[in-house]
């Protein structure tokens, strides 16, 4: 899969408190971009813990689930982009179908 945005994440984890971010963060980039889903049950079967939402969306729990990622996932382009990265509280305040 192509990430688009990992630019997003490189700022997410250079933030002042959010270093621990850095390393999940790594590890999901490096899998997601090895990854060939082609359809949600995709992402399911290599991240159990992720939600399949509308529109291609799908939240990813990152760092033991301190941290949460959205992402819109074109599967037949194969791409995935960054929509959202934050904490628990920071991804109550959106709401993850639109954002």
């Amino acid at each position: 899969m192509r990430i688009i945005a990992v630019s997003t994440l490189r700022e997410f984890w250079s933030r002042p408190g959010r270093r621990d971010a850095e390393p999940p963060l790594r590890a999901w980039v490096h899998i997601v971009r090895a990854a060939d889903w082609s359809r949600p049950t995709d992402v399911k079967q290599m991240f159990r813990s992720a939600d399949i939402l509308r529109n291609g969306r799908v939240v990813f729990d990152i760092g033991g689930n301190k941290y949460r990622l959205v992402a819109a996932i074109h599967y037949r382009g194969r791409r995935l982009y960054v929509r959202f990265i934050g904490t628990h509280r920071e991804y109550d305040a959106i709401d993850a179908d639109t954002v």
